[in-house]
Parts: structure tokens; sequence; C-alpha cells
């Protein structure tokens, strides 16, 4: 039976079990789960869902932004983004490697996080607010490049939904066990694809 497992990854914490450099957090400070490895991965920088199986095929179901798995963030950015920048974020943004496809966006209200540790430096002359982003692709630091071409640099980025799973009642650094079956109904992935995803021999 493969083995699904959800964790909310806290802030400086590398999506990789080992190699940690100057004593940097790893996956492994807070998992001890063998043979089992990311679905899709979070920058050092950013917080929350991440999910890890021992199944290739399923992490490459998951993974794989061909399936346009939805991923909902909450981002807190720099000042008010106006009905214009909203926009803009919801039909696509023009980055160095592309249109961004339309996603989900809107303002909400701060939302009841935990503290991060480090926290995010407060600007007593700017201002910050809180948007709700849902996309269905997976570019290296895609929320962070959005909002900052739209003039709304992300102070604090936490993932909390991957397609049906959420961060709900899962607390940072803590983990859980899921059914695999929640994404049974994600197409199914070439061979091909699945032997270019599975972990180099060694790796956790």
């Amino acid at each position: 039976m493969s083995r699904l497992i959800a964790f909310n990854k806290p802030f400086g914490v590398l999506t990789q079990f080992s190699g940690g450099a100057e004593g940097r957090p790893t996956l492994a400070d807070h998992i001890d789960v063998k043979d089992i490895y990311p679905a899709g991965r979070l920058d050092r920088d950013s917080e929350g869902l991440l999910l890890l199986t021992d199944d290739g095929k399923l992490q490459a179901r998951i993974a794989d932004p061909r399936h346009k798995l939805a991923k909902t963030y909450l981002v807190q950015v720099e000042r008010i983004p106006d009905g214009a920048a909203l926009q803009a974020l919801a039909k696509g943004v023009e980055l160095k490697d592309g249109i961004t496809r339309p996603a989900s966006v809107r303002r909400i209200d701060p939302p009841d996080l935990w503290p991060r540790v480090p926290p995010v430096r407060e600007r007593k002359s700017v201002p910050d607010c809180w948007i709700e982003l849902t996309i269905r692709e997976g570019r290296n630091r895609q929320v962070r490049r959005m909002t900052a071409a739209v003039g709304h640099p992300t102070l604090r980025l936490v993932r909390w939904r991957i397609g049906p799973v959420s961060l709900a009642g899962l607390t940072p650094g803590a983990w859980m066990e899921l059914s695999p079956t929640l994404f049974a109904d994600l197409p199914r992935t070439s061979k091909s694809a699945y032997r270019s995803r599975r972990p180099a021999p060694g790796r956790r």
C-alpha cells in the first residue's frame, strides 16, 4: 500500500532529507519515515503544505503540471493591490519564462495563522495586505514572481491547499498520514515520466 503524508513545512526548512548546508534544518528533522520523497517542493522561505509519498507514480501524478492540480496560497504582500493588480494576476502575468495561466485571486482578511519565526519585518510607512491565490501550474518561485510583477512583493507565503488536501488542523512541523485514494482521479502518468522523477540512489 502506498504511503501519502501531508506535512506543514515551517519557514527555513529545506525541502530535502539530507545535505542541509550550515546546519539548516531539513525534512529529516521533522519526519522520521523512510523511503518517501516530496511531490513538488516549497522554497526555504515559504511555509505550508507539502505532500510526500513512497510511490513514484503517485508523486509524478501530483507534481506534474500537465494535470493542472489546483494549489492555493495565502500571500501577504506589500501595499494594497487594487482591482487592476488583482485582475492582472487572474488573467495571467508576463514573466521571463512566459505568461502564467489564469488564476483565482481575491483579497482576504489577515488569516488566523501561526506566528512566523522569524517574524515578517514590518514597515510602518508601507501597508500590507493578504490575498488568496490559486494557481494550476508550478514554476520556480512562481507566486513571488507574480506578485512582484504587479507591484506587490511577497512578504509571507503559505501554501494552504493542494487539490483536495488542506492544512486545516496541522500545526507547523507536524505531519499526518493520508489515503492515496484522495488523488485517484488524477490521470495516470506515463512510465517515462515516472522514471524521470524517481529519486537518485540512496535518497530518502
